[in-house]
């Protein structure tokens, strides 16, 4: 599942190919949205509110409802994108995956496999992301809050609670793995027995900022292939620390990667490994 920082990143690629310009034509391929036409709608503003895409557009001033605000909202999911094409350039995603194609005079934007695509007032968009914890790569960023609401469920693992939207909005699988290796601490633990929450939170922010821009995303410091990360996607290899044999466990609904060795404490369900205080 494409991180918070891969979401923005995508924001920024829309932001370029359609704000500020006209859309021409546009062809919803969901039910829901099948009717729907925005041409003459101009685009405002691409944004992001955690995992969530946010396509801001005005109704042109001669329209019935002209000047009215609507946010176009899609989420990627595991295999969603957006990609911007020149005019007449052929397209190189799956055509059976196209879900909205948006046209201006100078660009295509074109969404595959997007989940969740809805079409609101930009004033409700609280129906959709107003449950969202704040946002490690918004404005609303706010370290203290998340902490908070880390902290409200103290007995549910850590690696749970981070990937809790409600708590903190933008972090994922890779992000969780990497930061609760880089502080040491078992995806079991629980949020009471974390050592410097803050710390941990502080951590997630400051690695999805450093990859805005970049869609490589790289923990280690090397962009050799196969040397980007610690321990996620690493199962079966040796920890880069101490030579331990990494893990790949499922917790929750989600799988996670750890060293057994640099994150003591708790161990997922049948484990035999033995425990370090």
């Amino acid at each position: 599942m494409p991180e918070g920082d891969t979401v923005w990143n995508t924001a920024r690629v829309l932001e370029r190919g359609l704000v500020g310009r006209t859309l021409t034509g546009s062809d919803f391929r969901v039910p829901a949205l099948a009717t729907v036409d925005l041409t003459g709608c101009q685009v405002v503003e691409s944004a992001t509110r955690g995992k969530h895409l946010l396509l801001r557009l005005e109704s042109p001033a001669g329209a019935p409802t002209g000047g009215k605000r609507q946010t176009l909202h899609s989420h990627l999911r595991m295999d969603g994108s957006w990609r911007v094409y020149a005019p007449g350039a052929p397209w190189r995603g799956p055509a059976h995956q196209v879900r909205v194609v948006l046209r201006t005079a100078g660009a295509v934007a074109v969404g595959y496999h997007l989940h969740d695509v809805a079409l609101v007032p930009t004033d409700a968009e609280d129906r959709l992301v107003g449950h969202l914890g704040p946002d490690l790569l918004g404005p609303d960023w706010d370290a203290d809050e998340a902490v908070r609401r880390l902290r409200t469920q103290p007995d549910r693992p850590i690696g749970e609670a981070l990937m809790d939207q409600r708590n903190l909005a933008g972090i994922g699988n890779l992000y969780r793995s990497e930061v609760l290796f880089l502080r040491g601490i078992s995806p079991w633990a629980p949020v009471s027995g974390v050592p410097g929450l803050a710390a941990v939170v502080r951590l997630a922010h400051r690695l999805l900022m450093a990859h805005r821009g970049r869609w490589t995303q790289v923990t280690t410091g090397s962009l050799r292939r196969g040397e980007e990360t610690y321990v996620y996607g690493r199962a079966g290899a040796a920890c880069r620390r101490c030579r331990t044999t990494i893990r790949r466990d499922v917790l929750g609904d989600r799988i996670t990667y750890w060293c057994p060795t640099c994150q003591p404490g708790p161990a997922p369900p049948g484990s035999t490994r033995p425990l370090r205080p």
